[in-house]
């Protein structure tokens, strides 16, 4: 059963609505579909991860500046992927990905990927994002742990994400307990391989353990040899469609 959260009185809360948080489609040449449908108005979009090779890449690509650029007009922030390999890229290789993204890109954010989680890894995570915050106002900032962090990590981002795999392991997952001192909008839960017939109780996990921003997919990793984010959901209608009239208890 899912530990059910509840957000301790004084906690913040801005009131944000459950929305997406994209975490990266392949490149726009090779799923311009899915492109195209982030720029739908209405669609519930907290951001979007521009990966343009597993990073900013050597240099710029046109077609990932369009991309950014429809999404950006459309009044939704775009997040640059930077890898950080679970602390073993150094403070310098982590920063430059981050200054290509912002020179080339214009990006509102990062998403600091495969982010170290334990105590020792955070005075590390934390010099970066302090440099990251001094490069840019207003940054926008997602530790991607894929798990419960230390909860020490919470008071560098903006938001974390808590949990990325599949849905045999969300549906039995629990919330860690500090959690429920922060808002809802402070995490974010990937999953993939959630069947059409799930979708409507994923979408109350994600509720029960206090996660605001969510990426939910029926497409599966097929053993590590493909990636499940990116191509759209085959539900993408029904959800976009249920999370702009929002989640029902």
């Amino acid at each position: 059963m899912p530990y059910l959260t509840s957000v301790r009185p004084g906690a913040a809360s801005t009131e944000v609505r459950t929305g997406f948080g994209v975490p990266g489609f392949a490149h726009p040449l090779v799923a311009p579909t899915e492109w195209r449908e982030l720029t739908r108005p209405g669609a519930p979009l907290h951001w979007v991860v521009l990966n343009v090779a597993d990073g900013p890449g050597v240099r710029p690509d046109p077609h990932c500046l369009e991309a950014a650029g429809r999404l950006r007009n459309a009044g939704v922030r775009v997040l640059g992927h930077v890898d950080t390999a679970y602390g073993l890229r150094t403070f310098g290789e982590v920063v430059s990905d981050a200054h290509r993204f912002l020179d080339w890109y214009q990006a509102d954010g990062f998403l600091l990927d495969r982010c170290p989680a334990d105590r020792a890894g955070l005075p590390e995570v934390r010099r970066v994002v302090t440099r990251l915050r001094a490069i840019r106002d207003e940054v926008h900032i997602v530790l991607g742990h894929g798990a419960h962090p230390y909860p020490g990590y919470a008071d560098d981002a903006d938001q974390l994400v808590t949990f990325s795999g599949p849905w045999s392991d969300y549906r039995w997952s629990q919330a860690a307990e500090w959690t429920a001192d922060h808002p809802p909008e402070r995490f974010c839960h990937f999953v993939h391989g959630v069947p059409g017939p799930h979708l409507e109780e994923a979408l109350r996990i994600a509720r029960w353990q206090g996660a605001a921003t969510i990426y939910f997919t029926d497409r599966s990793g097929h053993g590590g040899r493909t990636d499940p984010w990116e191509p759209l959901p085959g539900y993408w209608d029904e959800i976009v469609s249920h999370l702009g009239t929002g989640v029902s208890e």
